[in-house]
């Protein structure tokens, strides 16, 4: 008998690329892993302290130029006088911007001149009472004053009242900036305010400012 040519079976052409795709599927690369997040933004670092002016002398003590119910710091080149509210009351209604604003009158003036910016700080003293009550119609009373935002703060050791505000000078057609904080003593509420010939000014003198509201104290 001739000898039988050896059986081929065939293989399914479905079988074929069946095993030729698991076969590829093998073969591939792992997936690339996820792209790391971008890195968080750094979180926005607390507002930085407001700059405070070295002290070079006192006022409101005794044998200073204004004896006040207060006393605080004074940056150098300051110069500090008392005002005297004029005794005939007809010339000082007429100058009642000067002398007296809502409840408060002036008693001190700190000139910055010398220190080279043009500005003061005035000390205005009220009557016994609200510490708000009194700085809030003490603002209300300038005349173009608007935008007044108010704060509870500290001044020294001492629990005090805060404003920011602006002043529209329709002279100067123009808004400036201004502050003035406020406590309560056993002689009345005192009122130590910052002005400026204009914003600019006002914020180079806020250092000097700075310093009598950390520095107060009740004499």
């Amino acid at each position: 008998m001739p000898e039988r040519a050896p059986i081929r079976t065939a293989v399914p052409a479905t079988l074929l690329a069946a095993g030729l795709l698991l076969t590829g599927c093998g073969t591939q690369a792992a997936p690339a892993a996820p792209a790391a997040p971008p890195p968080a933004a750094p979180s926005k670092s607390a507002a930085a302290a407001p700059e405070v002016a070295a002290p070079a002398g006192s006022l409101g003590g005794a044998g200073s130029a204004c004896v006040l119910p207060v006393t605080f710091s004074l940056a150098k080149g300051w110069k500090p006088k008392a005002i005297d509210v004029p005794k005939d009351p007809d010339l000082a209604d007429a100058l009642e911007g000067l002398y007296r604003q809502g409840p408060a009158t002036a008693v001190c003036e700190v000139d910055a001149k010398p220190s080279g910016n043009i500005g003061f700080l005035r000390v205005w003293t009220a009557p016994k009472g609200s510490a708000r009550g009194a700085l809030e119609a003490f603002v209300k009373a300038e005349d173009g004053s608007r935008k007044a935002v108010y704060a509870e703060t500290k001044a020294g050791a001492l629990p005090a009242v805060e404003v920011t505000y602006a002043v529209y000078s329709e002279l100067m057609e123009e808004t400036s900036d201004k502050r003035a904080l406020a406590v309560a003593t056993p002689k009345g509420v005192v009122i130590v305010h910052l002005g400026g010939l204009d914003s600019e000014e006002h914020k180079e003198m806020l250092p000097a400012y700075e310093l009598a509201r950390t520095s107060l104290k009740v004499s």
